[in-house]
């Protein structure tokens, strides 16, 4: 067993590089894929999820273009650089605070121009406007310092993201901060990198206003771990985190988030990782530290059928389509990181095609718990606990009375007065996500040799297997029937688990379940 001296102190909430470096702390090496980004040079984008270590991404490349050599001692980098260069950094971010006003942004940016200005020692230009402070500001610090800017932007959409619900401010803040960017176009001479960090992304049209020559990151193989943590650096960066931990749960709760095909590394959110290992119990960390309210009403308003999350195909084109007037779920989701890349394809050359999914046991639970309340189910632990003791009691008949008492739960008004209630899918979404939002392990429309299941449930020494069928559609007695014609269960014999076939028959009008076949195997 590793001995207690050799852990370190976690880098929980610490975005600065200098003091995870000379403080004690974990750090995992980003360097190597930091010195090929700056090789290349340029102009780049890199969109992310929140909390996945973009900020702590930008002050290293801020100590290092500063040629603060002591700090990098012993990584990737060190050996690689000029340490007797040293490039003038500017350095925003619209991280801290919301801004509800065109007023209030224009605000943020001229206090963040006048500090880099104070760091920088470069004297106020008197320019009346925006775009002509930042502009000065990189031309005089190129100037001053004898060598070319580089420019790093963090949560360069939060502004609007933050007031994504109200359209005319999210367009007003979007205009402002386009009036920023667009000095990026024009600066080129002075400039010796620039790198934009966000959540979203925006199209250049809307807000990068002629920067052609930005270049989009986000789903480069070769860059895809350059937030979060692999698996390797768990079992050597955090070893000596792990002893008494279970490993395998640790990867089904906490990895999967993949930029790029089957081959790039799938990495852990840093924030999950770090809480984990400090608390050292199964949380949704990630997902606590902000609600998806815009996100839930949106999927409600939109009628998604939820067992779809667990597998959407959407083409490359809507993974990058995000604005104020035009967001695309697919887009809204993977950005966010409630969905993940689990296969990239191209059938035609130049058509890709990504199949999305949730990337870990963590997110698809908590999201499938957020959604219950727009499906019409309570949130209160009552009904997750009375399903879990009916599961793991392998009671199918409370299961049943269970969930047919959840559907009876449904109020009249809401079905009038809910517009995901018109949607076909609706009865098999709460199904779905009832028990998606247990934790328990799912696979939906799960591919056998003879077709589709609808879903599949593999928990504590059983698997079922599910048939959805809405009566008014098809005759009654056909779930269970299909379930069995088709053969699904052919593919989960000799697993050494009992095999269960259960057939729910929907009726629209009864707002009910009108049949629950179960058949077993073994």
């Amino acid at each position: 067993m590793t001995s207690p001296l050799s852990r370190r102190k976690l880098p929980v909430g610490i975005q600065g590089f200098a003091k995870i470096r000379t403080g004690g702390y974990y750090y995992v090496d980003k360097t190597p894929w930091l010195h090929q980004l700056t090789q290349e040079g340029g102009y780049f984008f890199l969109s992310r999820p929140r909390r996945f270590g973009k900020s702590l991404l930008l002050d290293t490349l801020k100590e290092l273009f500063e040629a603060n050599e002591p700090l990098f001692q012993g990584l990737y980098i060190h050996e690689r650089w000029d340490w007797q260069r040293k490039h003038p950094v500017i350095r925003l971010s619209f991280g801290d605070g919301v801004m509800d006003s065109r007023e209030a942004l224009d605000a943020r940016i001229r206090h963040l121009l006048r500090l880099n200005r104070e760091r920088l020692g470069v004297e106020e230009s008197g320019a009346p406007d925006i775009s002509g402070e930042f502009s000065d500001l990189i031309r005089l610090a190129h100037g001053l310092h004898g060598d070319r800017v580089v420019v790093l932007i963090d949560e360069y959409d939060k502004p609007i993201l933050d007031n994504i619900t109200d359209g005319e401010t999210a367009r007003a803040l979007r205009e402002g901060l386009k009036n920023l960017y667009s000095v990026l176009k024009d600066a080129d001479p002075h400039l010796r990198f620039c790198l934009l960090t966000g959540v979203s992304k925006f199209s250049k049209v809307s807000l990068f206003s002629g920067l052609n020559n930005l270049n989009d990151i986000t789903l480069d193989k070769p860059y895809a771990p350059i937030c979060g943590y692999t698996d390797e650096d768990l079992d050597t960066v955090f070893a000596p985190e792990l002893p008494g931990l279970d490993r395998q749960q640790i990867k089904d709760w906490y990895n999967g988030y993949r930029w790029g095909d089957e081959t790039t590394p799938a990495v852990y959110n840093p924030f999950d990782v770090l809480l984990f290992f400090q608390k050292r119990e199964f949380r949704p960390y990630w997902f606590e530290s902000a609600t998806p309210s815009f996100l839930v009403k949106l999927l409600a308003e939109r009628g998604l059928y939820t067992p779809r999350l667990e597998s959407m195909e959407t083409e490359a084109s809507l993974l990058g389509r995000f604005d104020v007037d035009d967001i695309a779920t697919e887009a809204l989701l993977f950005q966010t990181g409630y969905l993940t890349v689990h296969k990239v394809e191209q059938p035609i050359t130049g058509y890709w095609l990504y199949t999305l999914g949730y990337p870990n046991r963590e997110v698809e639970s908590s999201l499938n718990q957020a959604l219950l309340p727009a499906l019409g189910l309570p949130r209160s632990g009552r009904e997750t606990l009375t399903l879990f003791r009916a599961l793991q009691a392998h009671d199918l008949k409370a299961l049943e009375a269970h969930l047919k008492a959840l559907y009876a739960s449904l109020p009249h008004d809401w079905y009038r007065n809910n517009p995901i209630a018109q949607y076909e899918g609706h009865y098999a979404s709460v199904f779905y996500s009832h028990l998606a939002a247990l934790g328990l392990l799912i696979r939906v429309e799960d591919s056998t040799h003879m077709g589709r299941v609808d879903m599949a449930v593999d928990f504590n020494g059983h698997i079922y297997l599910f048939e959805f069928k809405v009566v008014e559609q098809l005759p009654e007695g056909r779930a269970l029937q299909q379930l069995k014609d088709k053969g699904y269960a052919d593919k989960y014999l000799g697993q050494g688990k009992a095999i269960h076939l259960v057939g729910v028959e929907f009726s629209s009008q009864q707002r009910q379940i009108v049949a629950f076949d179960v058949e077993s195997l073994n």
